[in-house]
């Protein structure tokens, strides 16, 4: 019995959506939410790009954006695409001509808004390569880059202005019967951002890419994309997300499944349960808890891991989790299994030991799930 099914306060109901594909990856429907980054190195380095991509993957992430913004770096897409392990998006702003190159090139998805790119004749010649290289296309609409006429009409950014928008592009695409389709609708704002999703998921039945853009710093884009995309998912709104970090992608990876896995949407790796620590605490709990988010980085069996200080909050936590370690005293604690009392070790030797373990339940894990399969 499902965790959900026994807790139906739990329950998130995701809007109903169609489905596409970015590459091998499923977006919209009963697909998983994906999760997007995107590179910060010149795409003309093409082994810097590919090295970013590559560790991107590894951090989780589904789908990688790249930007070509001109004839050379659509040029380097090509060998990034033959090395990436995972779909690759171009970022295409104003020449139809970068995009067609990118379809070529062999990307998986344009990223593009088709009234920013020519007369309905170019538009008409992107499809055609989408269509020709089985590319998808998001169309990105953004708060800061709204048209003239837009802004004319509404006199400034706002929600019923980037839906327009968003539905005027929606239409460019379906009046050349093109339907691999998502749409974003991005900005800084979170309240604009959200409110702009609200309306743009009773408009369209796309799969939509959520993000807040330009977010911020590492804390502080953390915290407003997680304000921002957490409510929105758990509206049920968003098919793939993109967090927004000045920050190395691979952060904006990390933060983008601990978002879903908070809502129980993703589950992936080792979810720490652990204390802030105070005078009751019986070993350095947020070092250790540091030392084991990255001793445990290469974990991505989805189980849970709780790390207590003391025995007053240790022993209902540990209940819950898959392995637990609650302190206690004279230099030791408790290590409790699936959720009991199992054995005392030393804190001098317990990260290893929780290491070793958590290591050996994934493996566990991991063998019921390949018989169930067999």
């Amino acid at each position: 019995m499902s965790v959900n099914h026994i807790r139906p306060w739990r329950n998130i109901y995701r809007r109903a959506s169609r489905k596409i594909m970015v590459g091998r990856v499923a977006v919209g429907g009963d697909a998983p939410i994906s999760v997007q980054t995107m590179t910060n190195t010149p795409t003309t380095d093409i082994a810097a790009t590919i090295a970013q991509v590559q560790a991107c993957a590894i951090a989780g992430a589904d789908i990688v954006r790249v930007s070509t913004p001109d004839e050379e770096s659509t040029r380097a897409l090509a060998e990034i695409v033959r090395e990436s392990p995972v779909p690759i998006v171009a970022d295409i702003h104003f020449h139809y001509r970068r995009a067609i190159e990118a379809a070529e090139a062999g990307a998986a998805c344009l990223r593009i808004n088709p009234g920013n790119i020519g007369n309905a004749e170019r538009v008409r010649e992107v499809v055609r390569a989408a269509r020709d290289h089985g590319c998808s296309i998001r169309i990105g609409v953004n708060a800061g880059s709204l048209e003239k006429h837009l802004l004319e009409k509404y006199g400034e950014p706002c929600p019923d202005a980037m839906v327009e928008s968003g539905l005027d592009h929606i239409k460019l695409l379906q009046d050349n019967d093109f339907h691999e389709f998502k749409i974003s609708c991005k900005a800084s704002d979170v309240f604009l951002a959200a409110a702009a999703y609200q309306k743009l998921a009773e408009a369209t039945d796309a799969p939509i890419h959520l993000g807040i853009t330009e977010a911020g710093g590492m804390v502080s884009g953390t915290v407003k994309s997680a304000i921002g995309l957490g409510n929105l998912l758990w509206m049920g709104i968003g098919d793939t997300i993109r967090v927004s970090l000045s920050a190395d992608p691979v952060e904006e990876v990390k933060v983008g499944f601990e978002i879903l896995k908070s809502l129980g949407l993703r589950h992936r790796g080792v979810t720490i349960i652990s204390c802030p620590s105070c005078a009751r605490q019986g070993f350095d709990v947020i070092r250790t808890v540091s030392v084991l988010e990255e001793r445990l980085a290469h974990v991505t069996t989805p189980m849970s891991l709780s790390i207590i200080g003391c025995v007053v909050n240790g022993p209902g936590e540990a209940l819950m989790t898959d392995v637990g370690f609650t302190g206690g005293g004279a230099g030791s604690g408790m290590v409790y299994l699936a959720g009991r009392q199992s054995h005392k070790m030393d804190n001098a030797r317990m990260v290893d030991h929780i290491v070793e373990l958590v290591e050996a339940k994934a493996a566990e894990i991991e063998a019921a799930r390949a018989a169930e399969e067999a």
